[in-house]
């Protein structure tokens, strides 16, 4: 057992996990129902110049940017999940010490230690971040 990650507070990390999950799944179906019926939709079949296509393709596009970053939530919480089952929920991928219950309660999701995330996030490229 991990510092201060008892059992059951192991099982309360993976209930609010499966529920936000649930949460995540039901936003998207809610997304993808609503974008057949979008403003969006109306106004790209009624496109009369290049502007308004535009205006139209962006806001399409912004609708699948929310789906995508809740299916990238998704993966988190499956990898979490997944970690929980093999018992190695709350420990760091990296240096295989113990992640903070204070970081866990933040972020559930978490896989590194607050070292360990700091150096990956210096050294990875990360979405929305500029690249050289």
């Amino acid at each position: 057992m991990v510092d201060g990650l008892t059992t059951a507070r192991i099982k309360e990390f993976k209930q609010l996990l499966e529920k936000r999950r649930e949460d995540l799944l039901e936003a998207i179906r809610n997304e993808l129902l609503q974008s057949d019926n979008e403003q969006y939709l109306e106004l790209a079949g009624r496109v009369h110049d290049v502007a308004d296509e535009g205006s139209a393709d962006l806001l399409a596009d912004l609708s699948l940017a929310s789906i995508d970053q809740h299916i990238e939530e998704i993966r988190d919480i499956e990898a979490a999940l997944l970690r929980i089952a093999s018992l190695s929920y709350g420990i760091c991928e990296d240096c295989s010490t113990p992640i903070s219950v204070e970081r866990l309660k933040a972020y559930p999701t978490a896989r590194r230690c607050h070292q360990c995330q700091q150096v990956y996030e210096r050294t990875h490229v990360q979405k929305g971040q500029p690249r050289l």
